[in-house]
């Protein structure tokens, strides 16, 4: 067996696969395919010393148009950290508390889905 880190539209999913000890796969008649199981939930993201604990996410849809500050930057409350474009408006995403930034986890013209995590801080 062998684990893999996989990322699909940036969500990261833990996989293991099964090593075949032949060289290909046996055949398997289409009738006894199961239907496929939905996508399981992404796996949490490790936690690390430089995660936050407070975490800021896309409140809609967009595209990172600019990360106006970086890890290690002492934040105030309703200071911008980071500019996304939603529906081709500039929307600025802001500090929800004072604090400094602890990781970024996106990066300048990268697509998010709401509820993507953009970055942590403490």
């Amino acid at each position: 067996m062998k684990s893999y880190t996989i990322t699909v539209n940036g969500k990261v999913y833990d996989v293991t696969v099964e090593e075949n000890g032949g060289g290909s796969a046996p055949a398997v008649p289409a009738s006894s395919l199961a239907t496929p199981a939905a996508a399981p939930a992404p796996a949490p993201a490790p936690a690390s010393s430089a995660a936050g604990s407070i975490s800021l996410t896309a409140k809609a849809a967009g595209k990172v148009v600019d990360i106006v500050t970086s890890a290690g930057s002492s934040v105030k409350k309703g200071d911008t950290v980071v500019i996304l474009e939603i529906m081709k408006m500039e929307t600025p995403v802001v500090a929800e508390a004072d604090g400094t930034i602890a990781s970024i986890a996106v990066s300048k013209g990268q697509s998010v889905a709401a509820g993507d995590l953009l970055l942590t801080m403490n």
